[in-house]
C-alpha cells in the first residue's frame, strides 16, 4: 500500500512540472508483472532525481537574486608575521640557602638573650650566652700553666743552645709546652660554645626559647633567615633535559604577589629520579623588593623554542573534522560571487603558547581567518564580515 502511495505522489510531482510521465502507474500495477514494475520504478526514480536537481537550481537562483537574503555574520583577523616563543611551564618552590635553625652545642643555663623576633643581625653578632659551668676558671688556670711551660721551655732552650744540661730536659720542656697549648685550645673551644653567634647576616625570624632556661644540644633556639640569596628549586621531566641548560633565562611568576622575575638556571641535577623520570634544577632569583619568602609557590617558564617569523592563530578557531583533520576557515573574494566566501583550509599545528597556536602549514601571512562564526559556515558559504 505504501509503495502505491509513494509512486502516486511521484506521478503528481512529475505532472506538476508540466511533463507527463512516460509510465502509466495504474496499468503497470495491474499487470502484476514484476519485471515491468521494476522498469517503471527506475523510470520514475530517474524523473524524481531530475526534479530534485531542477529544484536545487531554482533555489540557488532565488538565493542569488534575492536582495533580502541573510548571510552568516562572521568576524575576521588578518594573519601577520609574528615572532613566537614557546616556554616549558614547571611548578617550583622559592627557597634560600640561608634559612637555618640555630641550636646550642653544650648544655647549660641561658644567661643572656640578646635578640628578639624580627631583629636584623650581622654575621658574628652574639645572639645569646650560656653559663659555662666553670670553664672560664679552667681556661685561666690552663693559661697560667701555659705561661710557666713557655718560660721553662725558653730557659731550657737557652741552656741547650749553650750545650748545658741534658737533651732529655730540653725535650721534656718542649713536650710540656705543646701539651699545655693543646689544653688551653681545647678549653677555649669549649668556652666558645657557650657564646652563640649569628652564622650570617639576616633577620631573626623566630625566637624559640627564653632567658634563664636550661638548654641542651639539638634544642631549637632561633630561626635566622636571609633573603639576599633566593632561588627556586624545581623538578623537570627527563624529556626536557636537552632544553634546560646552565645559564638559561627563566621567567618566574609568583601568584601570591602577582609579579614575574627573571632568573637564571644556576644548577642542573646530574641524577635522573627513577620514580618519576625527572631531574632537579635551581634558578637564582633577584629579590630587590624583599617580597620573596621561602616556600612560596612559583611557576617557571623556560624558553625551549623560538621562531622569529611564524604564523599564529587563536587556538579556539581551529576545528577538528572527521578523520582528525584540523581546519581553519578563511574568507576570500571569489570570481562570480558578490559576497566574500568562506574557504576551508586544512592545517598542521606546532607549539601552543597561551591562547595562540603556531601553524606549520595550511595558512600564510596575509590570509584573513574567521575568528567568530566559523562553526556556522561550510566550505564555499557566502558570508558577511562585521567588525
Amino acid at each position: 500500500m505504501k509503495k502505491i502511495i509513494y509512486i502516486s505522489v511521484l506521478s503528481l510531482l512529475v505532472f506538476s512540472c508540466g511533463e507527463k510521465s512516460k509510465v502509466n502507474i495504474d496499468e503497470t500495477l495491474e499487470s502484476n508483472d514484476l519485471t515491468k514494475i521494476k522498469e517503471s520504478r527506475d523510470i520514475v526514480h530517474s524523473e524524481y532525481e531530475k526534479l530534485g536537481a531542477d529544484l536545487a537550481r531554482l533555489d540557488a537562483a532565488i538565493d542569488s537574486l534575492n536582495p533580502n537574503k541573510k548571510l552568516p555574520l562572521v568576524q575576521s583577523l588578518t594573519i601577520k608575521d609574528t615572532a613566537f616563543t614557546h616556554f616549558i611551564e614547571i611548578q617550583g618552590n622559592v627557597d634560600t640557602k640561608q634559612n637555618i635553625i640555630i641550636y646550642p652545642e653544650m648544655s647549660g643555663v641561658l644567661l643572656k638573650l640578646n635578640v628578639k623576633t624580627g631583629q636584623k643581625v650581622s654575621k658574628g653578632q652574639i645572639l645569646a650566652t650560656i653559663d659555662d659551668g666553670g670553664i672560664g676558671s679552667q681556661v685561666a688556670q690552663a693559661k697560667a700553666q701555659l705561661s710557666l711551660a713557655q718560660t721553662t721551655f725558653e730557659r731550657q732552650k737557652r741552656l741547650w743552645d749553650q750545650k748545658i744540661g741534658s737533651e732529655m730536659q730540653f725535650l721534656e720542656a718542649q713536650t710540656n709546652l705543646e701539651s699545655q697549648k693543646k689544653v688551653v685550645a681545647q678549653l677555649q673551644s669549649q668556652q666558645g660554645k657557650t657564646i652563640i653567634k649569628a652564622p650570617f647576616s639576616g633577620t631573626i625570624d623566630e625566637v624559640m626559647t627564653e632567658r634563664g632556661k636550661v638548654v641542651s644540644p639539638g634544642q631549637d633556639l632561633f630561626r635566622i633567615v636571609s633573603l639576599n640569596d633566593m632561588y627556586v628549586s624545581a623538578t623537570v621531566p627527563e624529556s626536557y633535559l636537552e632544553q634546560v641548560k646552565l645559564g638559561a633565562v627563566v621567567n618566574v611568576y609568583l601568584q601570591s604577589i602577582g609579579k614575574t622575575y627573571k632568573g637564571k638556571v644556576r644548577q642542573v641535577g646530574n641524577f635522573i629520579n627513577p620514580s618519576n623520570r625527572s631531574f632537579g634544577i635551581e634558578v637564582a632569583l633577584p629579590n630587590p623588593e624583599n617580597l620573596l619568602r621561602p616556600n612560596q609557590v612559583a611557576i617557571l617558564k623556560i624558553e625551549d623554542y623560538t621562531n622569529k617569523s611564524s604564523v599564529l592563530v587563536p587556538e579556539n578557531i581551529i576545528q577538528q573534522k572527521a578523520g582528525g583533520r584540523l581546519v581553519v576557515y578563511t574568507v576570500e573574494k571569489k570570481e562570480g560571487k558578490k559576497e566574500l566566501v568562506a574557504i576551508e583550509n586544512e592545517v598542521k599545528t606546532g607549539y601552543t603558547s597561551g591562547a595562540y597556536v603556531e601553524i606549520k602549514s595550511g595558512l600564510k601571512v596575509g590570509d584573513t581567518v574567521i575568528t567568530e562564526g566559523a562553526k556556522a559556515v561550510e566550505d564555499g558559504t557566502e558570508v558577511k564580515v562585521i567588525k
